[in-house]
């Protein structure tokens, strides 16, 4: 039978002949036929199907096989013994190399005919060893699949134990070396095919035998972590990855990042290819395992690692961004790496060339994915123009682009940017004791306490910072660029505090010790005047040289020699604000106007002057203070330097001042000093009034009104008095309303209101600073007219008013409304000692976008005296229905001290005095409301940034600031990498908070006026 069947199928008969005798030999299958017969007849079948020069004799084979094996199940078992499966599998058959797949497609073939029979058992330990041979050999795909799926169908012949584990890392040694071959579309889709049945295996023996899958991940750390140049692993290892469960995560992720035996070089080499993996079309969860393993070695604080593999592997991720199939998965580990490379502009930078052409593509297909992916990529995009802002040139093609798409707000974009900071992962991973080196959840950037230096801490605000890094500086020598710098920093360290070290030095006043406590408000007048000073300097030195050609004048201002002064600054002239009428920076943001008129009261002539002011002092009415007790003898209420230490008034030998309180609530509001500030003052006995008229001392009123409003408006609250008795310095520790908004009685007349007081004119620009004998501690202390006085001269001051030229003809008031911007506290109970702390209100919170306008600005007649008063009033009971609607979300204010800052409320603000006795209000800033409610705003473009309302930072700024930041994880890799070789030391401590004060929020040490607490032994201090 066989020698007829092998020559048919050579013979050239027609194929019709042949088939219906091949028919003929597989029908005489069911009857008996001889064991030699059999035996015979399969070794022919076995070499049709494997040698067969054509299809037909190959299906000749096949079919005989299958017909006379079913039929004579144990010759053909006979057949099938161990010497003949093991001379396939190590020698092939005949020209057939044992390596080709068709050898496993045949046993493969001949076990599914023996499924049943005990024959198979027989042949399993056989094909086990074979199948661990084979996998060692580095097989292609291709005969891995093949292997794959007859170790599917028999998991018996799959290697067990011992064996198991090697298997299984050797098969995965095989997957580092399959190659893709580069042909059509259908060839790739097999190749695929071909390596998914192979990591289906894999998976079937990790569930089977769980002990194999750790050796198998490590095994594939150790492929993809070799440095070894000349050999690539196939990124057909990310097959693998859709198959480990997502709960071995942070043990594996822990393993990695913690393990002292992996070097950089390797870690670096693993998450490079790691990221490669991203190319695999059916790999799922690669991205997530990415994203994973970067947290992971930004929490142990490995940053050499990730600026390196975001910086080489950036551009490749951004283009798997064009492919839908992987679309999803890199968009992931792309937000990521952006997100989190916050140091510096520069892989951003990589990849905005290719946006625009991605996001023209995109809008072009059409279709529904294509639109959704849109929306996230756009956000991704709108977070990386608001970190750095400042590129007008790059930014500009994008914004064109995504001008359709919806642009999220900018407390999303801060939390979003806050959130994937390397510095603000968890560190839970890694091993022994961390010091949280990043910031707090809120994003915010705290100055070290360099000393005593907490009288710093005061608030700038946000559109102050805006306008001084938009200037254009030259040089690093003068104090307006040093407060760029610090304001640089702030805005983008990733630093959880700054030194402002070079900024301290050259803005502490001379007369400042060194290491000892200051007042706030004597630091900032003179930092106010140093810089409006230093402004005018400038510019008259710029007006003074003479203008160059315009041939020459990027040669000239690119020069060293250009300045003439060691502190070369230069105020652009396209970069001055073209409203500010020459007025300095400082007088745009928190110059004001107040008139001072004294009328006599025998004649009723009417002197007045008018000078500027940065800041209010607000002294405490004496006549609220008497009710209260003994205790009010404190009520010294002139101001020294404006700092509010009085001269006046004495405190009863032995008195201490009170610090309980009848009740929670305040007794005085702010506008209850607002008010007194404004009241009538009646100049009598030694303080009688020289009159010109008259010729001699006569009583006289004296009236002070504020007749242009400051952007921003600085309240002072007089609390520190001087004891001219026991020649100390007390603190008034009365509780203080305050209010949300405040409304501030404005004088004006129509024949000036427009004009603004000019530079140039010494008349109408003296010095900003107020601090003269007439103008700050007399100021202090003006006393309310009595009832008497009142009704004396009330008739006469009425009829005055009616008198040609005097005071109040066509004038009138509006009351200019402000909101609260920022609270200094100071804690303690003398100016010489205790600590600053501040709150500020986040502009980007629900009450800071849009607050309620109380305040109505029509003028209103000067005929009603009450009416001052009564809009202060309602000011005050508007504000409770404002505090009741905002100002109550945890996140709408910010507590700044020292180096910590935290989110707190506004009620928490009302009520710090209530709890903490010590702890008063001290130096409250407003910043002006405009007619639709909204506080005082710049434009929503400054030099070409539109995107978080900060300029752009010019390019010694950016430079000096990537630099440091690159520095700051470079330290903190250090010492991360330095803790964890000291952890099995038992004296190595840490604390393990960096809690700078205890409560209340203003201590500044054990003893209440060291300045600083203990984040690690360091005082801090905070913007």
């Amino acid at each position: 039978m066989d020698k007829i069947l092998e020559a048919l199928v050579s013979s050239s008969h027609p194929l019709p002949v042949k088939r219906a005798i091949v028919k003929r030999v597989v029908e005489a299958a069911e009857k008996e036929v001889s064991g030699e017969q059999c035996q015979a007849l399969y070794r022919l079948t076995a070499r049709l199907i494997l040698q067969g020069t054509d299809a037909f004799q190959r299906q000749v084979g096949t079919q005989v096989q299958e017909a006379y094996a079913r039929y004579h199940r144990d010759e053909f078992a006979h057949f099938l013994s161990k010497d003949y499966v093991l001379e396939l599998l190590q020698q092939g058959c005949g020209t057939l190399d044992r390596r080709d797949p068709a050898i496993l497609d045949f046993l493969h073939s001949c076990l599914r005919l023996l499924i049943s029979c005990p024959a198979v058992l027989e042949l399993a330990p056989v094909v086990r060893a074979e199948a661990l041979r084979i996998v060692c050999e580095r097989p292609e795909a291709v005969l891995c699949a093949r292997l794959a799926a007859l170790l599917a169908d028999f998991p018996q012949c799959v290697p067990r134990d011992k064996a198991a584990v090697l298997f299984c890392q050797q098969l995965v040694r095989s997957f580092a070396h399959f190659q893709c071959p580069v042909a059509e579309e259908a060839e790739l889709r097999r190749y695929v095919a071909q390596v998914s049945h192979v990591a289906t295996l894999l998976q079937g023996i990790w569930k089977a035998e769980p002990s194999t899958l750790l050796p198998s991940l490590q095994e594939v750390f150790a492929v993809i972590s070799a440095t070894d140049s000349s050999f690539q692993p196939s990124i057909a290892l990310a097959s693998l990855v859709h198959h480990i469960p997502l709960q071995m995560i942070t043990v594996l992720i822990k393993s990695l990042t913690t393990d002292q035996n992996v070097k950089d070089a390797s870690m670096t080499q693993a998450l490079s290819r790691m990221i490669d993996w991203l190319s695999w079309p059916l790999a799922s969860h690669v991205d997530t395992w990415v994203v994973a393993l970067l947290k992971g070695l930004a929490a142990v604080q490995k940053f050499t690692i990730l600026i390196d593999v975001t910086l080489l592997k950036i551009e490749l991720v951004f283009s798997r961004l064009w492919y839908p199939i992987v679309r999803q998965g890199a968009l992931a580990v792309l937000s990521h790496m952006l997100l989190s490379f916050q140091h510096s502009p520069e892989a951003f930078h990589l990849v905005v060339p290719h946006v625009v052409p991605l996001v023209r593509s995109l809008q072009a297909d059409g279709l529904h994915t294509s639109g959704a992916f849109l929306l996230q990529f756009s956000e991704l995009v709108h977070c990386m123009m608001s970190q750095y802002s400042g590129f007008p040139d790059l930014y500009d093609p994008i914004l064109e682009a995504i001008k359709d798409l919806p642009k999220p707000g900018e407390e999303k974009i801060r939390y979003v940017l806050n959130q994937s900071a390397w510095t603000s992962q968890s560190n839970s991973l890694a091993p022994g004791p961390l010091v949280l080196t990043g910031k707090s959840e809120t994003g915010k950037t705290g100055l070290v306490n360099l000393g005593n230096t907490c009288y710093m801490n005061m608030l700038f605000m946000q559109a102050f910072r805006r306008h001084v890094l938009s200037l254009h500086l030259n040089g690093s020598n003068s104090l307006i660029k040093k407060l760029q710098v610090l304001f640089a920093f702030l805005a983008h360290t990733q630093r959880a505090a700054y030194a402002p070290r070079s900024f301290l030095d050259a803005s502490r006043p001379p007369w400042f010790t060194v290491g000892s406590q200051q007042d706030c408000s004597e630091y900032l007048r003179f930092l106010l005047d140093r810089l409006h000073e230093e402004e005018k300097t400038f510019r008259a030195l710029q007006m003074a040289k003479p203008r160059p050609l315009p041939s020459n004048s990027g040669d000239i201002q690119d020069s060293p020699t250009h300045s003439t002064t060691d502190t070369s600054l230069c105020f652009h002239p396209e970069h001055v604000d073209v409203e500010c009428d020459g007025r300095t920076l400082v007088e745009r943001m928190f110059g004001g106007r107040l008139s001072t008129g004294i009328r006599c009261l025998q004649c009723h002539s009417l002197s007045e002057k008018e000078e500027p002011f940065t800041d209010l002092a607000l002294a405490f009415c004496p006549s609220v203070r008497t009710a209260q007790g003994p205790v009010d003898q404190l009520g010294g209420l002139g101001a020294i330097n404006g700092g509010g230490e009085g001269s006046e008034g004495s405190v009863r030998e032995g008195v201490h001042p009170r610090m309980e309180r009848a009740g929670a609530d305040p007794v005085l509001s702010l506008s209850d000093l607002v008010e007194y500030f404004l009241a009538p003052e009646v100049l009598e006995e030694e303080n009688r009034y020289f009159c010109e008229r008259c010729g001699s001392l006569q009583r006289a009123e004296r009236t002070m009104t504020v007749v242009m409003a400051p952007e921003y408006l600085i309240l002072t609250l007089l609390r520190f008095s001087y004891d001219a008795t026991c020649h100390v310095r007390r603190k008034i520790l009365d509780n203080v309303g305050i209010p949300l908004s405040l409304g501030l009685p404005v004088h004006w007349n129509p024949l000036h209101a427009n004009s603004a007081p000019s530079s140039s004119s010494p008349s109408s620009s003296p010095s900003v600073r107020v601090d003269s004998p007439e103008s700050g501690e007399n100021l202090a202390k003006k006393l309310k007219p009595s009832r008497r006085e009142e009704e004396e001269d009330e008739d006469g001051f009425t009829d005055s008013g009616r008198e040609g030229g005097q005071r109040g003809e066509g004038s009138g008031v509006c009351v200019v409304p402000y909101v609260l911007s920022s609270v200094v506290m100071h804690s303690g109970m003398s100016s010489e000692s205790g600590h600053y702390y501040s709150y500020g209100r986040n502009v980007t919170g629900t009450d800071g976008c849009a607050t309620t306008n109380l305040f109505s600005q029509t003028p209103v007649s000067q005929e009603e005296p009450s009416s001052s008063s009564s809009s202060l009033s309602e000011g005050m009971a508007a504000s409770k229905d404002v505090l009741e609607s905002g100002g109550q979300n945890s996140r709408d204010w910010f507590l700044f001290n020292d180096s910590r800052v935290t989110f707190t409320n506004f009620q928490s603000v009302q009520n710090i005095t209530s709890r903490f006795p010590k702890d008063t209000a001290y130096v409250l800033i407003y910043r002006k409301q405009e007619a639709g409610g909204q506080p005082g705003a710049l434009p929503a473009t400054i030099n070409g940034s539109g995107f978080n309302g900060e300029p752009p930072l010019h390019k010694d700024l950016m430079d000096a600031i990537t630099k440091d930041n690159k520095l700051f994880l470079q330290e903190q890799e250090l010492s991360s990498r330095t803790r964890a070789l000291q952890t099995a030391s038992a004296s190595c401590s840490s604390r393990p908070d960096g809690s700078d004060d205890n409560e209340p929020p203003g201590s500044c040490g054990p003893s209440g006026g060291g300045g600083g607490g203990g984040f690690n032994t360091v005082s801090r201090l905070v913007f």
